[in-house]
């Protein structure tokens, strides 16, 4: 992918953001049910039991941001240091934003590298930006989320600027109840 300074930029920028995203999502998570300030917006979260993959709505300045949240069931090789392990899946129907899936790997990926998915044999590529994958189009989003709906596991390998190969391994159980979550609460088809 050939970006111009501009995009570059751009790119920045909204990793910026979505990292901060992921971590409110984590602390968020963490702390679902601790008492928060009235003025504070706060998550709803959309699914009583949510196993696996939790389920959430948040009003966002001109709208409603949806989405759904996981973390691996097992992450090798053990004793890696690495930040927080998230993968999202979120809509923002105010933008005109369904099915972006941001994974937030826990450390700095090797430059140019590419973080690979493994759904039930099913194989995708996602471009890092520091220590986030993304998906390159929406027409891939739709794919892999398809996937991840039919699929029982998942599995991502990526690779750290030291050169780590670490692989994480999700399991999809409960994925497609909290996807349908979110496109209820989104009004997402």
């Amino acid at each position: 992918m050939g970006c111009n300074g501009l995009e570059n930029q751009i790119i920045e920028l909204y990793v910026v953001a979505m990292k901060i995203f992921i971590l409110v999502c984590a602390a968020l998570i963490a702390l679902m049910g601790a008492p928060t300030p009235t003025n504070a917006a706060k998550p709803r979260l959309l699914l009583k039991n949510p196993g696996v993959w939790g389920a959430f709505s948040l009003k966002e300045g001109r709208g409603l941001a949806c989405y759904v949240a996981g973390q691996p069931k097992f992450s090798k090789p053990d004793g890696v240091k690495r930040g927080p392990i998230w993968l999202l899946v979120t809509h923002r129907p105010y933008k005109k934003i369904k099915g972006e899936i941001g994974i937030y790997i826990g450390y700095p990926l090797k430059a140019n590298s590419t973080v690979t998915i493994d759904i039930d044999r099913q194989n995708f590529k996602l471009y890092t930006v520091d220590d986030t994958a993304w998906v390159e189009d929406a027409k891939m989003e739709a794919k892999l989320v398809a996937a991840m709906r039919k699929g029982r596991r998942m599995v991502i390998k990526g690779t750290s600027k030291r050169g780590t190969n670490t692989t994480d391994t999700y399991s999809l159980n409960g994925f497609t109840r909290a996807h349908l979550a979110i496109n209820r609460a989104c009004k997402v088809k």
